[in-house]
């Protein structure tokens, strides 16, 4: 069962049970998709559901964060509801040592040797830690590794 289908198999679920938080967030997600999906006119797979996703964990993170720096706990906890349901859908994050080992095999794959080969490394190893790691935190990595 592809993603999308899980995500509309667990709508359907959530409407049954009549639960309106998870029921919400859920259509919030499948929203995303579909709205990718028109824009690009493409069907999503796996790896572009994911990136919707990633997407929105990201700006839910920046939304808790206003929504504290505000004092509206009850808008926090809304979003904080979605991301749990959202967290349900993203693969199990990579390791500190898994990460290292990534990098290391991309250095070696790519022959990367200074900072200019910093973008082949990442575009080898994007594919790979999508969904599952911050490509900010590993490019960081990457960068200190070149150095």
């Amino acid at each position: 069962m592809t993603l999308k289908e899980q995500i509309a198999e667990d709508m359907k679920a959530a409407m049954r049970a009549k639960d309106a938080p998870r029921l919400e967030a859920i259509r919030m997600l499948r929203a995303a998709i579909q709205r990718r999906e028109v824009d690009e006119r493409v069907s999503l797979d796996d790896g572009g559901v994911l990136a919707v996703l990633e997407k929105l964990v990201r700006q839910g993170q920046e939304s808790i964060e206003q929504f504290s720096a505000a004092g509206r706990a009850d808008l926090v906890g809304k979003e904080e509801a979605a991301l749990a349901v959202w967290s349900a859908y993203r693969p199990a994050p990579l390791s500190a040592g898994e990460i290292e080992d990534l990098i290391q095999e991309a250095m070696a794959h790519t022959k990367a040797a200074s900072i200019k080969d910093m973008g082949r490394v990442v575009a080898h190893i994007k594919p790979r830690v999508q969904g599952r790691a911050d490509m900010a935190a590993v490019s960081a990595r990457i960068k200190e590794r070149l150095s």
